[in-house]
């Protein structure tokens, strides 16, 4: 009999919320036990994934699964279903480019479900799976985390070691809001390298707007190119200290530009529902490929978070019940948003707009804002047309298939 979930789960909202674990030494070396054991196991699986070229989570269930409990000692029956799910998930978007088996760190995350934890509300405290027995561990958090798990529904976890501490990420479901309708238009984004982020409305993220150390973009370049002239000057050093420098610097601009890209996103989520209107971004996938950049500018382009932007607007835009669309970037910086010409001469400078038929002059971000948001009015109006059989339409609804004709066999 298939497991079917809840309304909430299947139509919610995904979030993650962060526990901090305080096991006892003992607890700790069972946790730790646990995760080189499951991370053992994933290697196991995955080898024998790759050479038998079968990555389907049912048929390598079939394949690896007892095979996997004989070479691991120690092994629960549901760590290894978990770990064999693990290799598949690992597979399933990278197989094209893996020339190798996937191989598992010895200390990576571990996933843990419902069969391998279960909470303790009233304790505070969590029981978790380990190779020698369960172990019950205590758990805090922020205020709002701790409600978000005794009131939401529940998922799959990731037990985490990170810098002397014992980190659970819960993913739990949020109840989706009804979307309203952009009655005010849309806010449109063009995202750049120069510009991180220029809204419709001439804001221009991170700058002003955005309270914080980071002073502007030009500051955010200046910083990044300091990091990379220093990632440079220790690596071709290459001595123990500077190996140690660069593990204590690892990450830091990736957090920096994560934090960043938050708060963008929270500043047009805002904006938007403020207004009432809508949120319109260009749809910038594959945009790596279509770029052709010079040698030295190849470092910028690959190392651009337009994607994490996006991924960030769009899901807080669907906890606040703001519509969202994605529009064709083509020539949103060339044409003009009042006659509609599109000319490459109208950008006489990177930065300058000036339309040669209507004379609109202005900054070019600020331009191909204003078109993303006319393109994001269009757009929406194309999702919600109706279908032709007077039912919803079937981009937004699966169900909504014409009836069945009443002559049919």
């Amino acid at each position: 009999m298939a497991i079917r979930r809840s309304a909430t789960k299947r139509h919610g909202l995904p979030t993650i919320v962060q526990l901090r674990l305080t096991p006892t030494p003992a607890q700790a070396d069972a946790l730790a036990a646990a995760v080189l054991l499951c991370n053992q196991a994933a290697t196991v699986v995955s080898r024998l994934a790759w050479e038998h070229r079968t990555f389907a989570v049912v048929e390598l269930h079939r394949l690896a699964y007892y095979e996997v409990r004989g070479q691991v000692a120690g092994l629960g029956a549901q760590a290894a279903v978990r770990a064999i799910a693990r290799v598949a998930g690992a597979y399933a978007n990278r197989r094209a480019t893996k020339k190798r088996a996937h191989i598992f760190r010895p200390h990576g995350a571990v996933p843990y479900d419902a069969r391998l934890m279960s909470f303790n509300r009233d304790a505070r405290t969590v029981s978790l799976w380990t190779p020698t027995g369960r172990v019950t561990v205590p758990y805090t958090g922020r205020p709002e985390d701790l409600k978000a798990i005794d009131t939401l529904p529940r998922g799959e976890a990731d037990l985490i070691y990170r810098r002397g501490m014992w980190l659970l990420l819960v993913v739990l479901t949020l109840p989706k809001p009804v979307v309203r309708e952009p009655v005010g238009g849309f806010l449109g984004v063009d995202q750049g390298v120069a510009n991180l982020a220029v809204t419709s409305d001439g804001a221009v993220l991170p700058g002003p707007a955005l309270a914080g150390p980071v002073g502007g973009n030009g500051h955010v370049r200046t910083l990044r190119e300091r990091r990379h002239r220093q990632r440079r000057r220790l690596q071709k050093k290459g001595t123990a200290a500077a190996r140690r420098v660069l593990r204590r610097l690892s990450s830091r601009e990736h957090r920096m530009m994560t934090d960043l890209n938050h708060q963008i996103s929270k500043f047009v989520v805002r904006e938007a529902e403020r207004t009432g209107r809508g949120i319109a971004l260009e749809d910038l996938q594959g945009i790596r490929g279509r770029v052709r950049a010079h040698r030295f500018q190849r470092r910028t382009l690959h190392s651009w978070a337009f994607a994490q932007q996006i991924a960030f607007t769009r899901y807080k835009a669907a906890r606040a019940g703001i519509a969202f669309v994605l529009v064709d970037p083509a020539y949103t910086s060339q044409a003009c948003p009042d006659c509609g010409h599109i000319s490459r001469a109208n950008r006489p400078a990177r930065g300058r707009f000036v339309c040669t038929r209507c004379g609109l002059a202005g900054h070019a971000d600020h331009i191909a804002a204003r078109n993303i948001a006319t393109r994001g009015v269009a757009g929406w109006a194309a999702i919600n047309q109706p279908h032709a059989t007077g039912l919803p339409s079937p981009r937004r609804d699966r169900e909504s298939k014409p009836p069945d004709s009443a002559g049919g066999s």
